[in-house]
């Protein structure tokens, strides 16, 4: 490719592996979201100047960012992530030409039209950033994430009562990068049993990670007792005998986290990701995918994607995107 134009993805939402794309030759433009939008075939050709090769809608867990994403012209790709939150993502992916879905176990609901080839489990990915070696010991336990009796119940009542029986626990919100190398052990929640991002961003920053242990391949990825160590979800007291057998043993934390991190390092950086997407790319006949969902367009808004226009015409409450979600169902 390097010897070429390089070739455009439109890149709309978060920026995830972007990057990683640019690195293998691509020219990524991003197109980011600030709170709803929708955006339409003409708005993206808008937007990037000229035809793009691909569009890559990366997700922002809001209603449907692409009106008529059946009929783009181009390689079409959702970087699907809140699957245990929208039900309708696995509807919305039948537009699509190719699908990443984070969590391993939610494969099968998107299987109506995509083919195995092009329905990748995709796990979170780190972003590339660089923490000191040496960072000093601060908290005992240390959870970063939001905490709150309205917003997230669960994990309050959970944390409180792990703060009974561990007087070191630190609880906070803010840049992980620059909080969980001060821990001794970085703790994790997982209250829909999902893979989440804390899991690899823990690990990313070499810190000793005690997790739930949960499906949606977490043991295709992690070895417990290797590369974290894991405590039955929502069992405080299985939690306090991992995290004071983690206390116990200052060795065992350091070459838990550092193995952790040698896992990321070899796996799961951006430039990972990228290269799994750029070979899918590479091995399927772009132009007759693209044809061959041109030609489904109909059949895909009768059966997927003409039920999501039209609730979320009726939902959104913006008049401007009412009249292209409207638009798009009856295209």
């Amino acid at each position: 490719m390097s010897k070429q134009e390089p070739k455009i993805i439109a890149w709309i939402g978060n920026t995830f592996f972007r990057t990683g794309m640019d690195a293998l030759g691509y020219k990524t433009v991003h197109i980011p979201i600030r709170g709803q939008q929708v955006f339409t075939w003409q708005d993206i050709l808008e937007k990037t100047g000229s035809k793009p090769f691909a569009v890559v809608y990366a997700d922002r867990s809001i209603a449907p960012p692409l009106a008529g994403v059946e009929n783009y012209p181009c390689l079409t790709i959702f970087h699907c992530i809140d699957t245990h939150i929208h039900s309708w993502y696995p509807f919305y992916a039948q537009g699509f030409d190719i699908c990443l879905v984070s969590l391993k176990d939610h494969l099968d609901r998107f299987t109506p039209r995509l083919q195995k080839s092009r329905l990748l489990w995709f796990p979170p990915i780190v972003m590339d950033y660089h923490v000191p070696s040496e960072a000093p010991k601060e908290w005992d336990l240390l959870f970063v994430g939001n905490v709150s009796a309205e917003l997230t119940p669960e994990r309050k009542i959970f944390l409180d009562k792990v703060a009974e029986h561990v007087p070191g626990l630190h609880i906070t919100k803010g840049d992980f990068s620059k909080l969980f190398p001060r821990a001794k052990v970085v703790l994790n929640i997982a209250e829909r049993g999902d893979l989440n991002f804390r899991v690899f961003e823990a690990l990313a920053c070499g810190a000793c990670l005690l997790t739930p242990k949960i499906e949606n391949g977490f043991f295709d990825l992690f070895e417990d007792g290797v590369h974290l160590l894991t405590y039955e979800p929502n069992n405080v007291e299985d939690l306090l005998k991992k995290y004071n057998l983690l206390m116990a043993d200052e060795e065992l934390r350091e070459r838990l986290a550092r193995q952790g991190n040698e896992l990321i390092e070899s796996s799961h950086r951006i430039i990972h990701r990228a290269q799994t997407l750029h070979n899918v790319i590479e091995e399927m006949d772009v132009e007759a995918a693209i044809k061959n969902r041109l030609a489904a367009a109909p059949e895909l808004r009768r059966n997927f994607l003409k039920s999501l226009y039209l609730h979320w015409a009726e939902e959104v409450g913006i008049p401007e995107f009412q009249k292209i979600y409207l638009e798009a169902a009856k295209n």
